[in-house]
């Protein structure tokens, strides 16, 4: 008996009907942001993306406080794609421990800057805020603690003289911040974003707002390179009816060094060559473009986004 068994699962084997190997999966975690942002709409769209493109994968979205998270996120190996601030990887690169990174993220590698992110102050109208100056003495939530936006605030605030001491500061997420404005809890919530980001727009679409002005002396005198002069489009939001101006900072996606470049390639491509869904799930991709896909990376390109970047003939 024991022989004919063994005869059988021979025989088995070698025609093919036994049991298929299976393969192993290949996971990709993207890092978001918070559900009320412009990374997480996105992350859901290139996770939808890439569970299309890259073979035998398992794609999954993470909704986290964003960059600083993210980053450190990446760095332990627990995720495969992050979105970023680009003044939050410089400081990831370099082990900028004020800025929420014990030690230099030595495994980040870029995959391509995307969009800028505008820094968008808005108040009640009703807070009587309508400068950066107004802001003392007035409750203001500037995002959660060591996340991307919040760096943004304190470099920005630095840069107009002003301190949290100033201010009753909140370090809330956009949703959150929201809510409590249209409570009467809050007088400004201070957003880096894309423009038209959800949180803003449900704010002003039933109640006043004032979006403050960040003046070009002021993101100067930040010393800098990752801001830039920038303007807030007139009728961005509801009741906005002149143009504002602000700061820009760019954000990127990032991976790890150790992520194959095969599926590095696979991202890379998925992001240039599916612009226009990603440009459906929010307007903020409307900044995104292969021109500028290199511009100011501060962490070296993973060789599988060089290998795209080099078809595309953006490096040499």
């Amino acid at each position: 008996m024991k022989k004919i068994i063994k005869t059988l699962a021979l025989t088995l084997t070698l025609s093919g009907l036994a049991a298929p190997v299976v393969q192993a999966k290949e996971f990709v975690n993207v890092l978001t942001g918070g559900t009320s942002g412009v990374y997480y709409p996105l992350g859901n769209t290139l996770s939808s993306i890439y569970a299309e493109s890259i073979p035998d994968s398992k794609v999954t979205v993470q909704s986290t406080k964003a960059s600083v998270e993210n980053l450190n996120l990446l760095q332990q190996g627990r995720g495969e794609l992050a979105f970023t601030l680009g003044d939050s990887l410089s400081n990831a690169w370099k082990g900028n421990a004020d800025a929420g990174f014990k030690a230099p993220l030595n495994k980040l590698r870029g995959i391509a800057a995307i969009y800028p992110n505008f820094v968008q102050i808005v108040a009640s109208k009703e807070s009587g805020i309508k400068t950066l100056a107004d802001l003392k003495g007035k409750r203001v939530s500037v995002g959660a603690p060591k996340s991307g936006t919040e760096l943004n605030a304190r470099t920005l605030f630095a840069a107009a003289g002003l301190s949290y001491d100033d201010m009753d500061v909140q370090y809330l997420p956009f949703g959150e911040s929201v809510e409590l404005m249209k409570n009467r809890q809050l007088d400004a919530t201070l957003q880096s974003a894309g423009l038209g980001v959800a949180s803003i727009r449900d704010l002003a679409s039933t109640h006043d707002i004032v979006v403050v002005s960040i003046p070009a002396d002021v993101i100067k005198k930040t010393d800098d390179p990752a801001y830039n002069v920038a303007e807030i489009p007139a009728d961005t939001y509801s009741g906005q009816t002149e143009p504002v101006q602000t700061a820009s900072i760019y954000n990127y996606l990032v991976t790890r060094a150790d992520v194959s470049d095969d599926v590095a390639y696979a991202m890379t491509k998925g992001i240039f060559e599916n612009l226009d869904k990603l440009v459906a799930s929010h307007s903020a991709a409307k900044g995104i473009s292969l021109e500028h896909a290199l511009q100011g990376m501060p962490v070296p390109l993973h060789p599988g986004a060089e290998r795209y970047f080099r078809e595309k003939g953006l490096i040499k």
